[in-house]
């Protein structure tokens, strides 16, 4: 089974198809609204910023802050699919995503 990307900014761009595990992966790359002066989104829908996809995509990495040290970010490989997602994210310059 998978799940549905779709691009809610480009309606025209097909949707592209995702193990289940992305509904977990997506928390990585997406942005709060509030962050981005933006209203709240449904449940299932995500602001991505486009630039933070690019230097992600060519670093091959992403950062997160550890939950047992603030101070510090750790950097995590992407894995293939999260590649896969990232390729179309910037080539069809996507910011808004909704997982179905």
């Amino acid at each position: 089974m998978h799940i549905t990307v779709q691009a809610v900014n480009r309606p025209e761009v097909p949707a592209l198809k995702l193990s289940p595990r992305f509904r977990h992966d997506v928390t990585y790359f997406a942005s709060h609204p509030t962050d981005l002066g933006r209203p709240a989104l449904p449940q299932g829908e995500y602001y991505i910023i486009l630039e933070e996809a690019r230097v992600t995509l060519d670093d091959g990495v992403f950062r997160i802050v550890s939950p047992l040290d603030s101070d510090n970010r750790t950097e995590l490989e992407i894995t293939e699919e999260q590649e896969d997602w990232l390729k179309w994210i910037v080539e069809h310059q996507v910011e808004h995503i909704r997982l179905s």
